[in-house]
C-alpha cells in the first residue's frame, strides 16, 4: 500500500474533543481501568445503544440510573451477556475497534463469542491487576503526545494541575462553555451562579458575563488550552445589539426567556466566541446537528448521553454566514466544523473551507468514524476544499483502550485513499507519502496550532 510506512511511523497525536476519556483516569496515579464491564460496556454508549436496539435493557448492562435504582451489579454476568451478543457489532466499526483492542492492547486471541466469554473475561481481567496496564502506563505506551480533554466553563482544573504537577503536561484542558450557553436548560442559572464563583466576576449581567468567560478562557489558556469546543443543535449565528442580549440575558435569569431566545442567545454567542477566539488565539471547534437524547424515556430514567443521539439535516452556508462575514479573514481565527450531515460535505462545508481562510474541516465525526465514512468524506470533500484545509484526524472517545484502534483505522483508509489516487494516475507516489504523513499527524498539528508548542 503506497505511503503506509509514512504514516504508521507514529500515533503521537490523540487530540480529544470531548470529555469522555475521565481526567481523574489520569490525574490518579493508583487509578485503574476497572472490570472489562467497567472497561468496555457499562460508560460506553458505542456499545449498549447496539444492545439497547435488539431490546437488551440498560439495567442489564450496568448503566446507572438517575434515581440509584437497583441495576446488574454482577460484572461476569454483564460481560456474558455482551458476548451472548457480540455478533451484533459485526461489520460495524464498534466491533472493529473492539476487536483491535482485545488482540492489539490486551492480547486476547480467541474469538469473543458466548463460550469464550469466561475465559476471556479472565484474562481480561489479570491483565488489567498488572502495572503495565494502568491507565499512565498505557498512555505512555500508546506514545499520545498530546491529550485534551473537554472542560467545562467553570471547571476549576484542580484534576489538570495535580497532571502537570506529575509531569503530564500533555494533557490539556479544552473550554466547553455549552452549560453557561444554553439558557433553556433547566440547570442554566446555577451555571451562571457557578461562573460567577468561579470567575471572580458577577456574570449577574450579559456585560459581567462576558467578562467572566473572558476570564475563564484566560485561565484555560494558561492551563495549557488550544482550544474551545462548542455544540449546538444548528450552526445558526446572528449578531444581536449589547442591548438585545442583555435583555435576553435578564429575560433568562428571571425565568421568563421567550420561545426563540435561547437560539438567538446561542447564535449570538458563536459569533462573540469567534471574536474571543480572534483575540485569544484558541482554536474553535464547533459541532453541529445532533439531535441529543432523541429517547426520551432513556433520558428520563438514566440520564443524557446513553446512546438516544440522532443526526439532523443541517444548514449551513446562511446560518454561519454572520460569523464568516464578521471574522472569517481575520488571520487569527481558526474555526474547525464538524458535521453529523454527510450531504453537507460536497455542497456546503467543502466550497466554505475551500474559500474562507479561518475555516478548516473536521475529520468525520461520531456515526462516520468509520472506514466506510471516512472514504465518503475524502472523496466528498479533497477535490474541493484540498487536503489543506482539513484537520487531520483527532478522535473523541470515551474508550480510552480504543484510541490506537480509532488513529488506525485513519491512517490506513488514508493510505488506502492516496493509493487508488496514486493507481489513477492523480497523484504522483511521493506526493502520496508525503499527504499519508500529514494526515496522519501534521494536519491535526497544524489545524490546533500545535507544532508552536512542540520542539
Amino acid at each position: 500500500m503506497v505511503a503506509t510506512a509514512a504514516a504508521h511511523k507514529r500515533l503521537d497525536l490523540a487530540y480529544q474533543i470531548e470529555a469522555d476519556v475521565p481526567p481523574a483516569l489520569l490525574a490518579d496515579p493508583d487509578a485503574t481501568l476497572g472490570t472489562p464491564a467497567e472497561l468496555f460496556i457499562i460508560p460506553d454508549h458505542y456499545i449498549f445503544r447496539m444492545l439497547y436496539s435488539q431490546g437488551i435493557g440498560l439495567e442489564s448492562l450496568g448503566v446507572p440510573t438517575r434515581d440509584g435504582a437497583p441495576v446488574e451489579n454482577d460484572h461476569r454476568a454483564i460481560w456474558q451477556r455482551f458476548a451472548d451478543n457480540f455478533f451484533l457489532f459485526r461489520g460495524t466499526p464498534t466491533g472493529l475497534w473492539l476487536q483491535d483492542e482485545l488482540v492489539n492492547v490486551f492480547g486476547v486471541r480467541e474469538r469473543l463469542n458466548s463460550a469464550s466469554a469466561g475465559r476471556i473475561y479472565d484474562q481480561l481481567a489479570a491483565q488489567i491487576a498488572r502495572p503495565e496496564f494502568a491507565p499512565r502506563a498505557l498512555l505512555r505506551r500508546f506514545n499520545i503526545e498530546l491529550l485534551c480533554t473537554t472542560d467545562a466553563a467553570t471547571d476549576t482544573l484542580e484534576l489538570h494541575r495535580r497532571m502537570h504537577a506529575d509531569g503530564l503536561t500533555h494533557i490539556r484542558p479544552t473550554f466547553r462553555p455549552d452549560a453557561v450557553v444554553n439558557i433553556a436548560s433547566p440547570a442554566w442559572r446555577e451555571q451562571i451562579a457557578a461562573l460567577t464563583d468561579v470567575s471572580g466576576e458577577d456574570a449577574g449581567s450579559y456585560a459581567g458575563y462576558i467578562r467572566a468567560l473572558e476570564q475563564r478562557r484566560a485561565f484555560f489558556k494558561e492551563m495549557g488550552a488550544l482550544a474551545t469546543d462548542h455544540a449546538a443543535l444548528t450552526p445558526y449565528t446572528a449578531r444581536l445589539s449589547d442591548a438585545e442580549a442583555e435583555a435576553i440575558f435578564a429575560r433568562a435569569l428571571a425565568g421568563t426567556p421567550n420561545a426563540d431566545d435561547a437560539a438567538r442567545f446561542t447564535g449570538h454567542m458563536l459569533i462573540e466566541f469567534a471574536r474571543m477566539s480572534a483575540e485569544d488565539g484558541l482554536v474553535m471547534q464547533l459541532h453541529v446537528g445532533s439531535s441529543r437524547d432523541h429517547n426520551t424515556s432513556v433520558f428520563a430514567r438514566f440520564g443524557p448521553d446513553k446512546g438516544g443521539d440522532i443526526p439532523l439535516a443541517t444548514e449551513w452556508t446562511r446560518n454561519l454566514y454572520p460569523l464568516l462575514n464578521d471574522y472569517s479573514t481575520d488571520p487569527r481565527l481558526r474555526l474547525i466544523l464538524f458535521t453529523l450531515d454527510e450531504s453537507t460535505y460536497g455542497r456546503e462545508l467543502a466550497p466554505l473551507a475551500g474559500h474562507y481562510p479561518a475555516l478548516r474541516l473536521g475529520p468525520p465525526w461520531w456515526f462516520f468514524d468509520s472506514v466506510n465514512g471516512m472514504r465518503r468524506y475524502f472523496d466528498r470533500v479533497i477535490e474541493t476544499a484540498g487536503l489543506y484545509n482539513t484537520a487531520g484526524f483527532n478522535d473523541d472517545t470515551r474508550a480510552f483502550a480504543s484510541i490506537p484502534a480509532r488513529h488506525d483505522v485513519w491512517r490506513r483508509v488514508s493510505c488506502d485513499w492516496l493509493a487508488g489516487m496514486v493507481v489513477q494516475g492523480l497523484l504522483e507516489e511521493d506526493d502520496a507519502q508525503e499527504m499519508a504523513a500529514d494526515c496522519a499527524y501534521n494536519l491535526a498539528k497544524r489545524a490546533y496550532r500545535f507544532e508552536t508548542h512542540s520542539e
